[in-house]
């Protein structure tokens, strides 16, 4: 199936791994054909990528790739070297810390491309580097990550499936449908009226160093993903060395706390501003293409915009080719446009800023409809 072709790299080895499983019924929930799926959208968006493959579109540049990871290592080796040079006084505090979440985020995006497979023609090399950048660079569990973003990227926004909207409804209230039903239901775990303003001071501040840091550790060891474990001490042996030589204790776990914050406001604002806003529903197994589309928006391209979302301002063809090099996006994108445009599918563009505003938008929505059937008898 499409789902399947999209996430395997090299489908005659997974192929055999097949073979020993039983072939049986799905559960009654879980319809094995999608009484929903447009026949010819899932034949055109087939010979699409046929097309895409014909270009070469799936074939990496790695002289981009090792740019990318120069440019990061450059970053947080001058994030030391500021310190080192200048002191330890507010001014170059500042600096170094900005430099190093700047590094950090771009070591993020740079593990984003590995998880996916699309650094390297061979996947363990993806597996490898995936290894150094995310647990060694960043000190988290790459296969944790792999575990959740995947789900993502099956079901994206689809509740119960999608792991990146589990916080409905203890933290907030997504989507329209889903916010009737807690305020018909008079659930009310948080003052969701007033999300689009507790937002700015929970989620995007507060992801990475709270539950991202204490999850990734969770599931490393109830997985027992022991390698991931060793790789990710070896961050913060090299962190708190390296900048112990430099920094008291106190001022050291400043460092570390607030870059984590800073790097966590810039992920959250990033990654919502494409899905937050779009429709947040049960699965209706839809086809792929529809699945996708329905719960992805892009942001216009510039070089800036580029660098800043690690080319996920490309969303909706990161959703459809997950396994694609960032570097085809743009190459690929008329011809989605195209598709959409011939099957009636909206493919939704923004400006940056209007991306960003349009979460707080969403979140204030939702909240609003909350609040009208919670106050409705």
């Amino acid at each position: 199936q499409d789902a399947f072709v999209a996430f395997h790299v090299n489908k005659v080895l997974v192929s055999k791994y097949l073979k020993p499983l039983q072939i049986g019924e799905l559960a009654p929930e879980e319809p094995s054909v999608e009484p929903t799926k447009n026949e010819m959208l899932v034949k055109d968006f087939r010979e699409l990528r046929a097309t895409v493959e014909r270009m070469g579109l799936l074939q990496p540049n790695q002289l981009f790739f090792f740019l990318l990871l120069a440019h990061i290592l450059l970053l947080d080796t001058a994030a030391w070297l500021i310190l080192f040079y200048f002191g330890t006084s507010l001014l170059p505090f500042v600096f170094s810390l900005l430099v190093l979440t700047v590094s950090q985020v771009q070591a993020s995006w740079l593990q984003h491309d590995l998880g996916h497979l699309s650094v390297f023609r061979k996947t363990k090399w993806n597996h490898l580097l995936h290894k150094f950048v995310m647990c060694h660079l960043i000190g988290a569990s790459a296969k944790w990550w792999t575990l959740l973003h995947s789900q993502h990227h099956a079901k994206p926004n689809c509740f119960h499936k999608d792991p990146d909207i589990d916080m409905h409804p203890f933290l907030f209230t997504l989507g329209k449908k889903f916010s009737v039903e807690l305020g018909i239901k008079k659930k009310k775990y948080m003052p969701y009226n007033h999300q689009h303003k507790y937002f700015f001071i929970t989620l995007p501040p507060f992801l990475f160093p709270t539950y991202f840091h204490c999850h990734t550790f969770y599931i490393a060891y109830t997985k027992k993903y022991w390698v991931d474990l060793a790789w990710m001490l070896t961050f913060y042996i090299r962190f708190f060395y390296t900048y112990g030589l430099l920094l008291e204790t106190k001022t050291l776990n400043c460092l570390i706390y607030l870059h984590r914050m800073l790097e966590s406001s810039w992920f959250v604002w990033v990654s919502q501003m494409n899905h937050i806003p779009m429709d947040i529903d049960y699965d209706k197994n839809l086809d792929w293409m529809s699945t996708q589309l329905q719960a992805t928006c892009n942001v216009e391209q510039s070089l800036f915009n580029d660098w800043f979302t690690g080319h996920l301002n490309f969303q909706i063809e990161h959703h459809l080719f997950p396994s694609m090099p960032r570097h085809n996006y743009w190459k690929v994108a008329p011809l989605v446009k195209s598709l959409c445009a011939k099957h009636g599918l909206e493919y939704q563009c923004k400006p940056l800023l209007t991306a960003f505003a349009d979460i707080v938008h969403s979140l204030k929505n939702s909240g609003e409809l909350w609040l009208d059937a919670y106050l409705h008898k």
